[in-house]
């Protein structure tokens, strides 16, 4: 009787699924994106082939089953039509995104270097990128291993101070170069949670980085040509010269893309702001020069009487602003973010030259599955999920009926009309920050609390008057008349800048959040696309994950002791004597870059106090030793920050009074702490790790990792070499005696 009532009520809830499809009234074309994006995160979550294997054939197994509990043509297929097609095609999308990816990073991942070297390289100059505000350049060069002679594509900083006679002639894209450099693999996350350079570097074909050692000799100047970098050069020069200072470099960006001369306190001031986003170029930008173009070749060709009968002026806007985008998007380097605006503003194009709906859900699922089937792995980067975030939410939220009934014309005031689009401009831009802060939170563990404020002035700033003059500047100074055109162009920019600057000094304008977990972000995820994409009242369902996600997101816990993977750098996470949280970092590191991730991996804002300066540590020229308070009971963490040998009965005897030991070093076998012994042989597999110490637990960056191509243990040393050890110098005791 039982397996009688199971199955109907099985029954009842496969009736009740398939009349929600076929009274729902959706788009299909949204949710094979979504499946297909499903498949590709599938294939980054899970860990080796098997997995990989067995997630295809689940996705294929599901079709398969559809189609023979309900075989076309039978009498489940007219009372199961909608389902059975639902689970077919979803099925089929998801184990196709797999599949898409698996080959993808098979085809294009690059093998890293197996340890650092410091190498003659003889190569050809692949991109050169200008970064004045870091002082150096930044050379892509395809090259050859002596030895081996494989093919490897690396990247080399060269500082400005290295060319004393300024960057030579003929050093661009084609050029054949010589220099000694020192070349690391990519590296892997600092932390669990940090951004994955090692991941991106493999889909980019990057085997390599590193920097200039001596001097660089041009063998084979470039082509004199130059193709199109180097007409994004001499843009980006031009604008720097008639545009000085901070807003010059934000004005090259709009330009041509470069984003090399923009100072870091600006670049800061404008992710604390909220307002990053209008630095890469993307769907602003790409719509507003398509827009540009379409409706003033459209007011342009609407002025000639005798061609408006004969012509379908749409159809010839359309095809300028085509041409403007593509143009646009090639002049500044056409890098993933701007080639995806370009589709999908070409997709929006064709809609308007052929009188269907602009801005629609089919059309950003298309122009989302064109991304995704040439660049898979862009649907874990934040930049495509940001993009299509804030399109979705702004389709969603034009297209519901309180929102189309508010912005209904009705006879009234023109200043009524403009309050209401004022205020809807204002809901908007809300609406978008809400869609995009567990992206933020997720990525780069910090989100700019006032960023819709601050946008409704920017976007409009940037869209209708930055934009607009920096084309006219470039016309007007075809005739020599661009001074006063730049000049405006300056003031607007540097309100920009203002803008941005005043909103990143409000008290409380970041918010900083430790690592969230996947499920997390997966109930966002499925809460936003359920209130996107249904229609009706049932669409409010998507509150509900999404409120369980917010609680999940408030109570992640903070890590007490954070180590990156090479052991030089620890952040403990303590109470102060204000009661306010601190972060003590062992090491006092120059490096904006690690000071900034133990900051947001721990959730806080406050600057790192030196261990060796906080009471209550015991530091030597070798160890630090501290004492915490976690989960009822006291733990002992030993920290290593010297280079210099130690007597290994001393360093025996403090492992055995801590729990926890950490050390960029190989410690002896003779070091057995009570819990953790993280020393370089422990951080070589495990990589960065985050460490709760309330409920005991560790998670490392290798746990995320599995067995992708970009994860590499180092291997081992060849017979006879001996590792690189740091332990030289007089004996000492790890207090330093």
């Amino acid at each position: 009787m039982s397996s009688i009532a199971a199955g109907a009520r099985a029954g009842r809830a496969l009736d009740a699924a398939e009349r929600f499809l076929g009274e729902a009234g959706f788009e299909r074309a949204p949710w094979l994106a979504v499946a297909f994006a499903a498949g590709i995160i599938a294939w980054f979550a899970l860990p080796t082939p098997l997995h990989w294997i067995a997630a295809i054939a689940g996705g294929a197994g599901l079709a398969l089953a559809a189609r023979l509990a309900w075989p076309p043509g039978s009498l489940a297929d007219e009372t199961r039509a909608n389902l059975r097609l639902a689970l077919i095609a979803c099925g089929l999308v998801f184990a196709f995104g797999v599949a898409a990816v698996w080959a993808r990073s098979t085809i294009v991942g690059a093998e890293p270097i197996a340890r650092p070297v410091v190498a003659v390289i003889h190569g050809a100059v692949l991109e050169r990128e200008d970064q004045p505000a870091e002082g150096r350049l930044r050379l892509t060069l395809a090259m050859r291993e002596a030895e081996s002679g494989t093919a490897r594509k690396v990247r080399v900083n060269v500082p400005l101070e290295n060319l004393a006679g300024g960057i030579p002639e003929g050093l661009a894209e084609g050029a054949v170069v010589r220099l000694r450099a020192r070349l690391m693999p990519p590296a892997h996350p600092m932390l669990p949670g940090s951004y994955d350079f090692a991941r991106a570097a493999w889909f980019s074909g990057l085997a390599a980085t590193g920097t200039i050692v001596g001097p660089l000799e041009v063998l084979t100047p470039a082509p004199a040509s130059g193709g199109i970098a180097a007409v994004q050069r001499a843009l980006s020069e031009h604008v720097r010269s008639r545009v000085p200072g901070s807003p010059g470099a934000i004005a090259a960006a709009f330009a041509s893309g470069d984003r090399g001369g923009i100072a870091e306190t600006d670049a800061t001031a404008m992710r604390d702001a909220g307002l990053t986003h209008l630095l890469s170029i993307s769907g602003l930008h790409v719509s507003a020069v398509v827009a540009a173009a379409y409706f003033a070749v459209l007011r342009l060709l609407a002025l000639w009487p005798a061609l408006a009968p004969r012509v379908r002026l749409p159809v010839v806007a359309a095809t300028a602003g085509a041409l403007a985008g593509i143009g646009y998007t090639l002049l500044t380097g056409a890098e993933v973010p701007t080639v995806r605006s370009c589709v999908a503003a070409l997709l929006v194009l064709g809609a308007l030259a052929l009188g269907r709906d602009a801005l629609s859900m089919r059309m950003l699922a298309l122009a989302a599955g064109f991304v995704l089937l040439l660049w898979p792995e862009s649907a874990i980067g934040p930049s495509f999920q940001m993009s299509f975030a804030a399109v979705l939410a702004l389709i969603a939220l034009s297209n519901a009926a309180p929102v189309k009934a508010f912005l209904a014309p009705r006879d009234e005031p023109w200043w009524v009309r403009t309050g209401r689009h004022t205020v809807m401009l204002f809901a908007t831009g809300v609406v978008i920050e809400l869609a995009l802060m567990p992206i933020v939170l997720f990525h780069f563990h910090r989100a700019g609390m006032y960023g819709a404020l601050a946008n409704v002035v920017a976007i409009p700033l940037v869209t209708f008057i930055a934009m607009p003059l920096i084309a006219l500047g470039f016309l007007a100074d075809l005739l020599g008349a661009g001074a006063p055109v730049w000049w405006v162009v300056e003031r607007a920019l540097a309100l920009l800048l203002w803008i941005a600057h005043f909103t990143a000094g409000l008290a409380g304008s970041v918010r900083l959040m430790p690592q969230i977990d996947g499920l997390t972000v997966a109930l966002f995820a499925a809460g936003g696309l359920w209130l996107a994409l249904w229609r009706g009242r049932v669409r409010l369902a998507g509150l509900l994950p999404v409120a369980a996600a917010s609680v999940l997101a408030a109570t992640t816990p903070i890590p007490d002791l954070l180590v990156a993977g090479d052991g030089r750098q620890v952040g403990i996470t303590v109470a102060g004597p204000d009661g306010e949280r601190r972060l003590l970092s062992l090491r006092d590191s120059r490096s904006s870059y690690t000071r900034d991730n133990l900051m947001e991996l721990s959730g806080i804002a406050a600057d790192p106090v030196p261990l060796a300066q906080w009471e209550g540590a015991r530091c030597s020229s070798q160890f630090c030793t501290l004492r915490l308070e976690r989960g009822g009971r006291e733990w002992v963490l030993l920290l290593g920050r010297g280079h210099e040998r130690i007597d290994i009965r001393d360093l025996a005897a403090a492992c055995r009074e801590a729990d926890i030991v950490v050390s960029e070093r190989f410690l002896p076998r003779s070091c057995r702490p009570r819990w953790l012994k993280a020393d370089r042989r422990h951080l070589e597999k495990s990589g960065g790790l985050a460490i709760n110490l309330d409920k005991p637990a560790i998670t490392s960056v290798a746990e995320s990792q599995g067995a992708h191509g970009w994860w590499r243990e180092p291997p081992p040393y060849p017979v006879g070499q001996k590792r690189p050890s740091r332990q030289t110098g007089p004996k000492r005791g790890v207090n330093g005696g």
